[in-house]
């Protein structure tokens, strides 16, 4: 097998993708950060949770402008929807809170200087037992 294409074992984490994963977590879409921080798990809960909130509220936000036209246009009263809203807002919360928590556990495992140990090398520092 060609050199290129055999795997390299993954860079610990640094302290600037660590800081880069968290204004990505909390300022533009959470998962996203955690992701690059390779934690797939959460990253892709994450993420799954918030693009299910943020579609929930634009589904919500669809049928009230909907209902709105419908009425503008003597159309009947437009039932309401606003638990489809409150739903979305709460589940995008929760990813949001989840994207908090993980960035803080990447801050605090990268303030304390210990460097975030590849996904995989459990058993490659370990010391042979006589």
């Amino acid at each position: 097998m060609k050199a290129s294409f055999q795997r390299r074992p993954p860079r610990p984490l640094d302290r600037s993708t660590a800081r880069n994963s968290v204004l990505i977590n909390q300022l533009a879409t959470p998962g996203l950060g955690s992701l690059l921080a390779r934690r797939w798990v959460a990253g892709t809960g994450q993420l799954l949770l918030a693009v299910a909130g943020f579609a929930m509220v634009v589904g919500w936000f669809v049928t009230v402008m909907i209902g709105a036209y419908r009425q503008l246009n003597g159309g009947p009263e437009p039932r309401p929807m606003g638990w489809l809203g409150e739903a979305g807002a709460l589940t995008f919360a929760a990813a949001w809170l989840w994207a908090l928590i993980t960035s803080l556990s990447l801050l605090r495992q990268t303030k304390a200087g210990e460097a975030l140990p590849p996904l995989g090398s459990e058993n490659q520092n370990r010391k042979p037992e006589a």
